[in-house]
């Protein structure tokens, strides 16, 4: 009984039979995952969650009845639980498997290929990292308002101000869902924002598209060269590393091919190194939710370097993997729920404008 108690509880829900008897196959070979039910439909679904408690949710995104993105509406407002997406969808329809990030599903994953599944080792070995990682998130309903708030509104920078001043942010797991509540509380006056945000190739540039309908700021995929503008924001592209420098009174990107840093690339850490490298004082760096380490020491070059730090907390991360090491290393200036980062930037902003520094 003990043993069944530590294990991880997985429903399954996919209206294909050879889907769900798959993934049970699969999972249920790891020592550490208990398969407590399979559900063709979200409504089988529904009622399973009540009887079999699972800690960790599988979906497909079509299905009969009410599709997976309904279903995963619903289970975050009402009964949220960690939630893998596995669905074709997810690999031909990167705007959906977005949406379901954005809404609080944990990790995503296509159905296994023709290729994978002659090798389905591989596949298995993903899936089942996948549900591990996942069952160490934390999902909770939302308990804060994502409305823009006025004096946000109303901030007013010098157009020289905000040229020589940088935001780097660094996300992982759980990252769209945070990037996206911060960006909508942005206004068009801000200093140029740096990202690197740990996704699927394939993602990025649907990602940006995305943000930059959703937000007030420029969003776009790096280039190499592109000088950092105020009011844009720069996201990292595809297996290259997203390196700020600095020119006489600007920055621009630098895209590098360089080796992954902590498994990564691109990665958080190459991005905050640099930032504190070109920016010193006026840099600011905000590390979001995200599994493992990267991001930390890159954090503490910037807090040494005299820039300032905001680490998310714990209680608003859905993994406090990436700012809890930040914190661990006294890298962050402030500890700081994802509900009022946009007020913390714009206090921070406020007094680096009174120091009125200059490169």
């Amino acid at each position: 009984m003990e043993d069944l108690e530590k294990k991880i509880r997985v429903l399954i829900v996919d209206d294909s039979k050879f889907m769900r008897d798959l993934l049970e196959k699969i999972l249920s070979a790891d020592p550490d995952i208990l398969i407590v039910g399979k559900a063709s439909d979200p409504y089988i679904a529904r009622d399973l969650i009540k009887k079999v408690c699972p800690h960790v949710l599988t979906l497909d995104v079509m299905m009969p009845g009410m599709d997976g993105i309904t279903f995963l509406k619903n289970l975050m407002r009402l009964h949220p639980l960690p939630v893998v997406m596995i669905s074709s969808l997810t690999e031909q329809g990167s705007s959906i498997a977005l949406e379901a990030l954005a809404l609080g599903a944990v990790d995503y994953s296509s159905k296994p290929s023709t290729d994978e599944l002659g090798n389905i080792q591989a596949y298995a070995k993903k899936i089942i990292q996948m549900i591990k990682n996942a069952a160490k998130a934390k999902v909770s309903v939302k308990n804060y308002s994502e409305n823009t708030k006025s004096y946000l509104e109303n901030a007013i920078y010098e157009s020289d101000f905000l040229k020589k001043h940088l935001i780097a942010i660094g996300s992982s797991t759980g990252g769209i869902e945070a990037i996206e509540s911060i960006f909508r509380q942005l206004p068009k006056t801000f200093p140029g924002i740096v990202l690197t945000q740990h996704i699927r190739q394939d993602f990025v540039t649907p990602f940006a598209n995305r943000i930059n309908k959703l937000c007030r700021l420029k969003v776009i995929e790096a280039k190499e060269g592109d000088a950092i503008m105020s009011g844009c924001v720069y996201i990292a592209p595809s297996d290259y590393h997203l390196v700020v420098k600095s020119r006489e009174d600007y920055f621009y990107c630098t895209l590098e091919n360089t080796p992954p840093i902590s498994g990564h690339r691109p990665s958080v850490d190459a991005l905050f190194h640099s930032v504190a490298e070109s920016a010193g004082s006026r840099g600011i760096g905000v590390l979001l939710t995200g599994m493992g380490r990267d991001g930390a020491n890159g954090a503490k070059e910037i807090h040494d370097a005299g820039g300032i730090v905001i680490a998310q907390d714990e209680e608003t991360s859905i993994v406090w993997g990436m700012p809890g090491a930040a914190v661990e290393l006294k890298a962050a200036d402030f500890v700081t729920p994802l509900q009022d980062i946009p007020e913390q930037l714009f206090q921070i902003l406020d007094k680096m404008a009174q120091t009125k520094e200059t490169f």
